[in-house]
């Protein structure tokens, strides 16, 4: 399995307009099969027992437990904690955002495919490198840059480069930054 490459297209302090711009890449995309991640990492008791509630059968551990999963141990006793939650419906995202306060995340919505990009002289872009990731407040895809913004990020397969930036003018942007292999 080969990571995908990621380029933030938007930076934006309003959580919404992260989203619009998110929905309006999803409406452009193959959404034929469409799932989201979570991926947080938590600093207030609050958020870990409010997350742990609405996904109860998330992964998750304390950056002291060396990336071992901690499974029933408490984990608002073991902050900052590590949370991941893998294939969820995508109606789960609101309540996500919720109940993760300030902490930053990543969500990344997993689909079937980018469309055909003639201009450019791609074809259709398979799930392999077909992304979209918004993290909120954070600026970077490994949650390490705490900010109090939120970037929405494209992947696109190495090879296929070029598709960032045309994505982005789909949805009326530019690329911000450079192209990074992504951690998933």
């Amino acid at each position: 399995m080969s990571n995908s490459y990621a380029q933030p297209i938007l930076r934006t302090p309003e959580l919404g307009n992260a989203l619009q711009v998110v929905d309006q890449l999803l409406g452009i995309a193959d959404t034929s099969e469409l799932e989201v991640d979570f991926e947080a990492r938590i600093f207030s008791e609050h958020a870990v027992t409010s997350l742990l509630q609405l996904l109860p059968g998330a992964d998750h551990w304390s950056e002291t437990d060396d990336g071992v999963s901690s499974g029933g141990r408490d984990a608002s006793a073991r902050l900052p904690v590590w949370l991941q939650s893998w294939g969820m419906s995508p109606d789960m995202t609101e309540p996500f955002l919720a109940a993760l306060g300030k902490n930053p995340a990543a969500v990344r919505w997993d689909f079937t495919g980018w469309p055909e990009a003639p201009e450019i002289g791609l074809g259709i872009g398979g799930s392999r490198g077909a992304y979209v990731t918004m993290c909120v407040n954070a600026r970077d895809l490994d949650l390490t840059e705490p900010a109090s913004d939120h970037t929405v990020f494209v992947h696109v397969k190495q090879v296929e480069a070029e598709r960032a930036p045309w994505l982005a003018a789909r949805v009326g942007l530019d690329v911000i930054g450079s192209l990074v292999m992504s951690p998933h």
